[in-house]
């Protein structure tokens, strides 16, 4: 959530950002309005309770004297001045929760390097590295594979829960664990603390990242307890912060932490959504760090190079893009994806983001750290997916296929133990 004071104090420079985003920055012009009248009845509302407090030791010095009929109508007046304070206090309230509805729905401002669009054909190519397989004619599409190769039952999690909650099983079953406990392995050994957080979540949680009221509509909600199923192991992990005020010398805070994602996906369809291009159900390893804000930057390029090493690792193809304005998230300052090329599906699949958003959620989680003596200011935070596994393993069956099997990278070996699925 954006800073009311900084809204106030650098209006141009706020709306020029959000238009980046593609805002309709109307609303930055009524919560200046609303703040100037919110301004104006405090300052009132001050004056009314100086003025009563003054009334107050009058009154207590002239009944001292005996001066009982000149204490009386002061006590009159003090009634005036409470009903005064009464109303003034309420009109505060007002402006102050019209206020808070108008920020909570304002995003994030994008960076300066972010370019501007309003497509995903408008991000930039940044990196690319890897060679495109060449796959024969025959070649299959991962659905297929593993069908051919008893690997993933779509149909049966259809059965069970529905469309978007696939069945692993054996050597696929036996991949995913790999995967997982690979890029934990990876992110301890890089500074990681690895955390096992809760799935659901709690409204505040929720809010503190910026899913909620955003994203409520694209989150699985249990209506009995008021719970959210997390899309990401972000949202914990960040909300651990919460309320907490750190020292300068704490940063980097860095945590990791592997969970299943739950997300609706409402409005998807189409052969995006085929196998296992979009789930509602998958698991992630996710990256978390808290920065302090004049190295946040530098924590962002050393995530996406963190990242990059791990797709380098199980040899594929990919390309990191720096997202447009409008194709970034509400929360984010700037955004970096990685795709990874699926050759039998001739198309670009996303396999991570990682994101700066400056103070954005420290704010609405109240996170910040203190410099020696000084006054606390809110942290920057950053997430990055290290990595979602569905399209991973889409690419990692479409591109190693070969006519004896599918071929297993050799860095997952000693974590599946075997060389081939076939």
């Amino acid at each position: 959530m954006l800073q009311l004071n900084i809204i106030r104090d650098n209006k141009d420079e706020i709306i020029r950002r959000l238009t980046k985003k593609n805002f309709k920055v109307e609303i930055i012009d009524q919560v200046i309005s609303i703040d100037a009248d919110r301004r104006k009845t405090q300052a009132e509302l001050d004056a009314i309770k100086a003025e009563g407090n003054i009334i107050s030791k009058q009154v207590g010095e002239l009944m001292k004297a005996g001066k009982k009929a000149e204490a009386d109508d002061l006590k009159n007046k003090s009634i005036a001045l409470k009903e005064s304070e009464k109303s003034l206090q309420n009109s505060l309230n007002k402006f102050e929760e019209e206020t808070y509805q108008l920020l909570v729905l304002i995003p994030n401002l994008a960076n300066d390097q972010v370019p501007a669009g309003k497509t995903p054909e408008e991000n930039k190519i940044v990196f690319t590295h890897g060679e495109i397989p060449t796959l024969p004619a025959n070649a299959k599409p991962h659905w297929e594979l593993a069908s051919q190769y008893d690997l993933i039952d779509f149909e049966l999690g259809n059965k069970i829960t529905g469309a978007g909650f696939p069945v692993y099983k054996g050597k696929m079953a036996r991949l995913q664990r790999a995967l997982i406990n690979f890029f934990l392995d990876r992110a301890t050994a890089a500074g990681y603390l690895e955390i096992q957080p809760p799935i659901l979540i709690n409204k505040d949680s929720g809010f503190g990242t910026g899913q909620l009221p955003d994203k409520e509509g694209q989150m699985y909600h249990c209506g009995v307890d008021d719970l959210y199923l997390i899309p990401t192991a972000e949202v914990p992990i960040t909300n651990i912060y919460r309320d907490v005020i750190l020292k300068a010398e704490d940063f980097p805070v860095m945590n990791c932490g592997y969970t299943p994602c739950f997300r609706r996906e409402a409005g998807s369809y189409g052969s995006d959504v085929r196998g296992l291009n979009r789930l509602h159900q998958f698991d992630k390893v996710e990256l978390v760090q808290l920065a302090h804000p004049s190295k946040s930057y530098d924590v962002l390029e050393q995530m996406r190079e963190y990242v990059a090493g791990l797709l380098k690792d199980l040899e594929l193809p990919f390309r990191t893009l720096l997202l447009c304005g409008g194709d970034m998230s509400f929360a984010s300052a700037m955004t970096y994806d990685m795709e990874v090329f699926s050759a039998a599906q001739k198309k670009w699949l996303e396999v991570s983001s990682v994101s700066n958003f400056e103070s954005f959620q420290a704010n609405r989680l109240k996170l910040r750290f203190r410099e020696g003596t000084e006054k606390p200011q809110l942290a920057h935070t950053l997430n990055g997916s290290a990595l979602a596994l569905p399209r991973i393993c889409a690419a990692l069956l479409e591109n190693n296929q070969t006519p004896d099997g599918i071929r297993i990278p050799q860095v997952l070996r000693s974590y599946t133990g075997f060389d081939i699925i076939n």
